[in-house]
């Protein structure tokens, strides 16, 4: 008679706290060579020369946009740790102001790390791949 294996109950499953972050690290990446090579397909002036380079481009954008993130979320903090009118004016002004800048250093740290051989196009197309990713 054979001997049957037994799944672990879900319960008895636990992840530590680096295992959670290399899970969600890895399903971002994977996500984002998805959608950057949706857009090398249907996008014309999003070009990246090689499969290869587009794992590379992927992995760049999420250390950038995690960067960007945290920089955003301090500034959001420094505007909601005052009080008064003038920064609740200012917060959302500077966020936007960094969110935008990040995309623009976005673009420059790709051409700066591959060339010519990525080009992710223009602020817009930037941008919509951004929000595409997210």
């Amino acid at each position: 008679m054979a001997s049957r294996i037994r799944a672990p109950d879900a319960a008895s499953l636990t992840m530590t706290h680096r295992q959670a972050a290399f899970v969600d690290w890895m399903v971002d990446v994977l996500v984002y060579i998805v959608v950057l090579n949706l857009f090398v397909e249907y996008a014309p002036e999003v070009i990246i020369e090689s499969f290869s380079l587009s794992i590379l481009t992927a992995i760049l954008l999420k250390v950038m946009l995690g960067i960007i993130e945290r920089f955003e979320h301090r500034v959001v903090g420094f505007f909601r740790a005052r009080e008064g009118a003038i920064y609740r004016v200012l917060g959302p002004i500077t966020v936007v102001v960094v969110l935008v800048a990040g995309k623009l250093l976005i673009l420059e740290v790709v051409n700066w790390a591959f060339g010519d051989e990525v080009n992710l196009g223009h602020f817009f197309s930037v941008l919509v791949l951004i929000v595409a990713m997210i």
